[in-house]
């Protein structure tokens, strides 16, 4: 079939002389033929502009479903990943029931997946990744790309937890230069909790809990003396929470150290 498309094309190029006047050309058939062959040539910047003036055109036909599907392929493996997810989305909006309603839906979300930036970065697309993601798994829970799903939620959810600690890293480092609404290591206690609240289960809940236990040492260490008591107190409780939960962790010496101070000054 794919010798017969080659074919195909060359014998469209060869009779209108040129790309050009293949794009302008009336007879949709070779038209189409030539961007199905363009796609499988790897093509893909001769393909699109083809499929793009004939969306409309093949709307209500039988190459309707394909064309779409071609289109956001293109676009996907020009590593367009924006528009490519756009183009899924039309795929199952116009056609929720359509034979490659499944294929559109996943391809949706794992085109913003490859799309998404940096955890320093903003991660808007993060979420919205998650989202088609998670719709697909609910429209199709059977699939066989449900795990490649699953994998790739995991993966995101770790890299917003990522960009959670580090926000939290930098209230703390942060410390009383240009405090947060007075207090940046309260700030940073409240990313870090927010965070092992959303994803309980991150590779970085116990570098998000030492980090809080940090915080909450420095603010009783730093606070006026009619707080100290109060925040030591709640060192001591940070302390053993981390305690109970990480009793051979790396950072099981640090802590020691912060409970130790703030227990000398409660019982003092």
């Amino acid at each position: 079939m794919k010798k017969i498309l080659l074919i195909l094309v060359s014998v469209i190029l060869v009779s209108c002389n040129s790309y050009n006047k293949l794009l302008t050309t009336n007879n949709i058939d070779y038209k189409y033929e030539a961007a199905k062959a363009f796609y499988l040539e790897g093509e893909y910047s001769k393909a699109v502009p083809l499929l793009e003036s004939m969306i409309t055109i093949l709307k209500g036909s039988d190459k309707a479903e394909e064309s779409l599907i071609l289109l956001a392929r293109c676009y996907y493996e020009s590593k367009d990943y924006e528009t490519a997810s756009q183009y899924f989305k039309v795929y199952y909006t116009n056609y929720p029931r359509g034979e490659f309603a499944e294929y559109a839906r996943f391809y949706s979300g794992k085109s913003l997946f490859k799309d998404i930036t940096e955890p320093e970065l903003d991660q808007s697309g993060t979420y919205l990744a998650i989202s088609e993601l998670q719709l697909f798994m609910e429209y199709f829970p059977t699939s066989k790309m449900r795990s490649e799903a699953q994998e790739m939620i995991v993966a995101m959810h770790d890299l917003l937890v990522e960009k959670d600690y580090l926000s939290a890293k930098l209230y703390y480092d942060l410390g009383d230069f240009m405090a947060y609404k007075g207090n940046n290591y309260l700030a940073c206690i409240i990313t870090a909790q927010n965070a092992l609240k959303d994803y309980p289960y991150t590779k970085l809940r116990e570098e998000l809990s030492i980090l809080i236990l940090r915080a909450r040492y420095q603010m009783a260490h730093k606070s006026i003396e009619e707080k100290k008591l109060e925040r030591y107190r709640e060192t001591i409780d940070e302390y053993y929470a981390f305690k109970n939960e990480f009793p051979e962790s790396e950072y099981l010496k640090e802590a020691e150290k912060y409970f130790k101070e703030a227990n000398k000054f409660v019982k003092d």
